[in-house]
């Protein structure tokens, strides 16, 4: 690995939300806001844990982690993404690099659960899966998953930051 993955600094926002921007420029199952999204994270405080991975100063990847809420009143449960590798590094291991750090990151916070909206072949490597009594409206439920961490799988609604709604300014 020659590369470091470490937390954000306010010197890196600039190159996060651009790296970000290109990691989803040409993805289909993007609405191509998730650089907004970081942004609005951070603008509300809620940008839980936010990791880069850097090669030569530069920023090659991302993971934003957030608190989510769940109807059944679970607390301590939060979503991961949006999670971006620049372009010419994808299929190299650092989004792998980068989920595995964030979710070290949330046991180290004692975090009850984290729960993600992608691919379930993807991040079923990483212990993610389908769970029918957790629920995300409007999205086909076998792309949204959880992992629980510690104690009993939550169960209801969940509902992420109204940062999620975010777009380009104006």
């Amino acid at each position: 690995m020659n590369y470091l993955i470490r937390a954000e600094t306010p010197a890196d926002i600039a190159d996060i939300h651009a790296m970000t921007a290109a990691a989803f420029r040409n993805a289909a199952h993007s609405s191509h806001t998730e650089h907004y999204i970081v942004d609005a994270l951070r603008g509300r405080g809620e940008l839980s844990i936010s990791l880069l991975a850097v090669q030569d100063g530069q920023v090659i990847g991302h993971v934003a982690v957030s608190p989510v809420a769940i109807s059944d009143g679970s607390e301590g449960w939060f979503g991961l993404g949006p999670i971006s590798v620049a372009p010419q590094r994808q299929g190299q291991g650092i989004g792998s690099a980068l989920m595995r750090a964030a979710l070290d990151a949330l046991r180290g916070m004692g975090a009850r659960g984290c729960v993600l909206l992608g691919e379930p072949d993807y991040y079923g490597r990483f212990g993610f899966r389908c769970e029918p009594g957790l629920v995300l409206p409007g999205v086909p439920p076998e792309y949204f998953q959880a992992l629980p961490l510690q104690g009993a799988m939550a169960r209801g609604t969940v509902t992420y930051s109204p940062a999620f709604e975010a777009g380009p300014p104006g």
